[in-house]
């Protein structure tokens, strides 16, 4: 009874953000409005990318914002697609991570070896323009747009959703291969990281002292890499400043 209780609030509080975002895919599958409607995005530095847990970046305008693009040949109002969406919604409703609070220290598997580690441990990758403040993760979850579900046709890779831990290991290798280098990690199959940082599809997080201390919107209109790199050249600044001794003779 308490379980149906929470549902239906559950369904309530969601309703009008899911219809309001059904109605938008709904008006995007008309192309005329599509190309319109995307090109204001992309001129308001909405973006897109990949990824997950916590992060680094580099300094900061809407141009280091990949465009939202979708191609002519994808249809955005489909079951499969008012499904994700509304996934991604209840995700970002439960999620335990937010500004302020301790950062959920979920389990994540390492992709070269299988370890399972903790995903508080893992950001120890070093990027030259953030090196002296900053290190970065990425955490591949599930697929945001597989082959057998909201399938996107102009995806670089056909990847079928992840039905065992081998399958994400061979999808996030391909990642890996495009970011050589990286420090790249997978979620655990139960997506306790993606549930936990509210990551589906997009998100970028920054996290001190196993703290939050950023959290990006979802993905793809709210993934912004120019917030996240001024936050950083905020917090370099600050870091500078606080470090300076003022002597008066």
């Amino acid at each position: 009874m308490a379980l149906a209780l929470k549902h239906a609030a559950l369904c309530l509080m969601l309703l009008p953000r899911f219809l309001l975002a059904a109605v938008m895919l709904w008006v995007l599958d008309f192309l005329c409005i599509r190309k319109k409607v995307l090109l204001r995005m992309g001129e308001g530095g909405g973006g897109r990318g990949g990824g997950g847990g916590g992060g680094g970046g580099s300094g900061g305008s809407p141009e280091d914002d990949p465009p939202v693009c979708v191609s002519d040949s994808n249809k955005m109002f489909t079951l499969e697609s008012l499904r994700a969406v509304w996934y991604g919604q209840k995700l970002d409703f439960f999620k335990s991570a937010h500004v302020g609070h301790c950062a959920p220290n979920t389990e994540v598997l390492t992709v070269s070896g299988r370890r399972s580690r903790r995903i508080l441990d893992c950001a120890r990758d070093r990027r030259p323009q953030y090196a002296d403040i900053a290190d970065s993760l990425l955490v591949y979850i599930e697929e945001a747009h597989p082959s057998d579900g909201w399938v996107s046709s102009d995806a670089p890779h056909q990847i079928p959703r992840h039905r065992c831990i081998e399958d994400r290991l061979r999808a996030a290798r391909l990642m890996l291969a495009e970011v050589p280098g990286s420090e790249v990690v997978i979620d655990a199959m139960d997506n306790s990281s993606n549930a936990a940082y509210g990551a589906y599809f997009e998100r970028l997080y920054i996290l001190r002292d196993e703290r939050v201390v950023y959290q990006g919107g979802r993905g793809p209109e709210g993934y912004r890499i120019s917030e996240l790199r001024n936050w950083l050249e905020q917090y370099r600044h600050d870091l500078l400043t606080s470090n300076t001794a003022v002597l008066h003779v």
